[in-house]
């Protein structure tokens, strides 16, 4: 078999870029997050859906395995229920979210994916607090079930709609710079503003005002910047 130096190279690019998606998405959580009650909101899942995006989902599930393992061996609390937690998560979310989108490269695909990777983040992390945070809380079943439509089923619609939103305003301008470094495959689009482009980045901005607004007022979270080591 011949050497192919080109492919090569690209698998190189590749793995070192998503290297440093896993990095931005680690770093995420000492920069920013909205706590509600136990729960948390950061953006570490929309880094690794924009990388899944245009690497491929397979990718996005290491990302999303790698960055839950560092997370739970450096600064979670949580342990391996934590770990499981934030990996099923992350997984479903960039996993569907880039398999959709990689069949269908346009702003419906986008929009069919994200809509995709937030039902099904929602609906598995429904299915997994209710088996797993009986353990974590260490408290039974029906305290968890009574938690759902108060807590849980608004918390992650609204982080994953959060994510959604974040997607749809910075892939474009990831995906046009990294393309312009020649880290990823295809053509360099210009960051002019189409109607598609115009649509998704005034979407994106809607479902993040949104978001905000029931994480502050309704659902009475708090703003958190930097890590505070507890």
């Amino acid at each position: 078999m011949m050497y192919n130096s080109k492919n090569h190279s690209q698998a190189l690019r590749t793995m070192v870029t998503v290297a440093v998606f896993c990095a931005v998405s680690y770093i995420c959580q000492f920069m920013f997050r909205i706590h509600v009650g136990f729960l948390t909101f950061d953006a570490k899942d929309a880094v690794m859906t924009v990388g899944a995006m245009l690497f491929g989902a397979p990718w996005g599930i290491l990302m999303a395995l790698l960055v839950s393992f560092l997370e739970m061996v450096t600064i979670s609390e949580t342990g391996w229920i934590g770990f499981f937690m934030n990996f099923l998560s992350s997984a479903a979310f960039a996993g569907l979210a880039a398999l959709i989108y990689r069949r269908r490269r346009s702003m419906t695909g986008a929009i069919l994916g994200l809509s995709a990777g937030v039902v099904a983040m929602t609906v598995l992390m429904i299915l997994w607090n209710l088996l797993l945070t009986p353990l974590y809380m260490k408290t039974d079943i029906q305290t968890v079930v009574a938690m759902i439509p108060t807590l849980l089923l608004p918390f992650n619609l609204t982080k994953a709609l959060l994510n959604a939103g974040l997607v749809l305003i910075f892939y474009k301008p990831i995906s046009t710079a990294l393309k312009k470094a020649k880290l990823v495959r295809g053509e360099v689009g210009s960051l002019h503003f189409s109607k598609a482009s115009l649509f998704m980045l005034l979407l994106g901005l809607l479902l993040i005002a949104v978001c905000i607004v029931v994480f502050v007022l309704v659902m009475h979270g708090s703003f958190e910047w930097g890590y505070a080591a507890s």
